[in-house]
Order: C-alpha cells, then structure tokens, then sequence
C-alpha cells in the first residue's frame, strides 16, 4: 500500500475491527438467549475470555503462521505509516477470534471451562491461522496450485470458509466428541427434554448486533478505502433478507429460526459478495436460510447431534455453501465479475472443511484423552455457571 491516505485507512480498518469486537457482544448474547438460565453467566464469561485468550494466541504465534510477521520491532517502526499493520493484526484478529465464539455455541451448557480456553488458544494459534494464510497470503502454494488446475485462485472475500465454515467444522468435531446433553435423548434416541430458549429477547438482540457488526465484516474486508465497493454492501444486504425472508417460511415462524435467517444469509455471501449480482446474493442467502432450518432440524431430530446453537450447520454448511456460491452467482454467466471457477472454489471449500474437522477432532480429541473437556453430571444439572463461580472461588486467596 502506497503512503496515500494512510491515515484515512487506518480510520478505515480500525472502524472495522471495531465494528466485528462488537459481534463478539452478538455471539455472546445469542448464547444468552438459546441456552437455558442456569448457563447464561457461563456463556458471557467464556465468550469474554476466549476473546483475551484468542488476543494472546494471535498476537504471538497465529499472526506469524498466517503471514510470518511478528511484533517484536521497536514501537517506532510498528508506527510507521500511522500504525496500519497494527490496526490489520487488530481487525484480521477479530476475525481469528470469532472461531472461538462459533464453537461456544455448540458446545454450550456443558463443555468444561478451563480446557475450551486451552482449545481454543490451540486453534487461534495454530489451526486457523494455517489456512487463513494458505488462502489470504498464498502459503505453501495451495492457490497457485487451485488455480493453475482449476482456471482461478480459490475466492473468499471475507470468509465464508476461512472463517466460518472453518469455525463451523471444527465445533462438529467438538460436539460429537462430548455428545448430547444430559437428559436431552432418552435410550431409543428419542428426544425428551426439548430445551428452548430462554430468552427470544436476549437472541434477539444478539442476532441484531451480529447482523449490523457484519457490514464492517463484510465491507471492510477491503482495508484500505481505495478498495471499498458498495457493492458489498448491497450483496450483504440482499443476503441477510434472503436468509431472513427462507428461515420464515421454511421455519414456519419460529422465532429462532428467524432470528438466525440473516446471519445464515450474511455467512454464505461472504465469499463473494465482492462479485456477485444483488439477485445472486439473495438466492445465495436464501438457499443459507432454509439450508439452515433444514439441517438444525436434522441435527436434533434424526441425527442426535446436539448443537445447541447450530452452529455446524449455520457456520459450516452455509459457510461452505458460501464458497461453492462465490463460484456460481459470480461467474459472468450469472452477472457477477467473474475471475472464479465452480471447480476452483468446490476445491478450496473442500480443503478447508477437511482441515477443520481434522483439526477440531485432533484437538478436542487430545484434551479429552488427558485434561477432560466436559462437566460432570451434577455440574451439568446444576448449571454451567456453577463451574464458574467454583474455578473463581478457589482461585481466592484467604
């Protein structure tokens, strides 16, 4: 980036990174109203640390992994050009530490406090920042590879894979290595504790904050101003309304269905809101949005994956839909830009999914060999908060 308005783009990214450390308060509050009241406090605390531990993770070995850049320069030359690369570190961190927030979800209500944090500086530090630096800075040649065999480079704007079907995935691994909740399925898989949500409000209001905090997700993926394009913009938007408008009607109304409709739509256009058309964009979020009823609806009631919040087939599956889309609605054939394969981005989401649910197995699998990652029955039945106010208690000095 030339010396041109450096101060204006740092403005820029930093205004974006402020706007996605606001959708950690959305990830969090959307936990808040889907788990059940004797786990509310557990979802704000670990929502808050996972964020300070995926900080530490990032700054010292992920930033590097992905881009091989370090900060152990002196203060005077981090300050050059206004302090853009810090200000990048910080907005491309709030997205390193969205993976985190995606697993929360679902693993809530009964996952162990002290070994998530563990888990989640592991893939902070060491399992998203390899792939986000084998797509967004070329490492090891993968995208050389993907598009001299496939016609073009793998495309993904602003993380429809990188970030969340790579979240989405490596939860997969976690919730099925610590199974269903406690009196969730009885012998014959039959549910029979439904465990709505415990405040529509409070999901709400996550929801909301998630859906506004994702235009500066979305749009300022561009990081500097020079690059910006409204037309991200109106593909986010058309999205998020496709997702809304299919989770209403497939989900017949319910309100959680709904709540989720536009974050399914705006995880999906990520990836190429860049390219595509405003029509490709909303059937791209409209596809999100009932692929996401369908698939939560599946999780629960014939495949007892106990996702509480869904988040394998909101980040995951719409995630990896994201980067299958990009690949048809922004061909030139269909109105968007072009400069995308379907082969190209079939291939990039592939290698994206088979290192996430690897890593989320390998590493969920190793913590609960040796430290245990979930609570025990009668901190699972007393409540996850519990746990909290334990660890803090014993941590008092007399």
């Amino acid at each position: 980036m030339g010396n041109i308005n450096t101060a204006a783009d740092v403005l820029f990214i930093l205004l974006g990174a402020i706007m996605v450390l606001a959708m950690h308060s959305g990830f969090a509050f959307l936990e808040v109203g889907t788990v059940r009241k004797k786990n509310q406090v557990n979802a704000l605390v670990k929502i808050i640390s996972d964020f300070a531990v995926s900080t530490i993770a990032y700054f010292f070995i992920g930033y590097w992994v992905a881009y091989g850049l370090g900060f152990f320069e002196s203060a005077q030359v981090l300050s050059e050009k206004g302090g853009y690369e810090l200000v990048k570190f910080f907005f491309l961190l709030t997205f390193a530490a969205a993976i985190p927030a995606i697993i929360s979800g679902g693993i809530a209500e009964r996952s162990s406090f002290l070994p998530q944090l563990m888990a989640s500086f592991i893939i902070v530090a060491l399992i998203y920042p390899f792939f986000e630096g084998l797509i967004w800075n070329g490492n090891f040649g993968i995208q050389s590879w993907i598009g001299e065999t496939f016609g073009a480079e793998f495309h993904d704007f602003a993380g429809s894979v990188v970030v969340h079907a790579m979240g989405g995935w490596i939860a997969l691994g976690a919730v099925v290595l610590l199974g269903h909740r406690h009196g969730r399925y009885n012998s014959e898989g039959e549910i029979i504790a439904a465990h709505p949500p415990s405040s529509i409000p409070f999901l709400a209001l996550g929801a909301w904050v998630l859906t506004v905090g994702w235009f500066g997700f979305n749009v300022m993926s561009a990081q500097t101003l020079d690059a910006v394009s409204g037309l991200v913009a109106v593909n986010s938007l058309m999205a998020m309304v496709g997702g809304i408008l299919m989770a209403l009607l497939v989900g017949r109304n319910d309100p959680g269905f709904v709540h989720n409709g536009p974050l399914a739509g705006l995880v999906a256009v990520c990836a190429g809101s860049d390219i595509m058309h405003p029509l490709g964009a909303l059937i791209t979020g409209g596809v999100a949005g009932a692929l996401f009823v369908w698939t939560f609806t599946l999780c629960q009631n014939k495949w007892k994956v106990d996702d509480v919040l869904g988040v394998w087939p909101l980040h995951g599956l719409c995630g990896a839909w994201g980067g299958i889309a990009a690949g048809i609605f922004g061909a030139k054939a269909l109105g968007g830009l072009g400069g995308v394969t379907f082969m190209g981005q079939l291939a990039g989401t592939l290698i994206g999914v088979a290192i996430a649910l690897s890593g989320g197995f390998i590493i969920y699998g190793i913590l609960k060999s040796t430290v245990g990652i979930r609570l025990s029955q009668e901190e699972e039945f007393k409540g996850a908060d519990l746990s909290i106010h334990r660890i803090a208690s014993e941590s008092v000095v007399d």
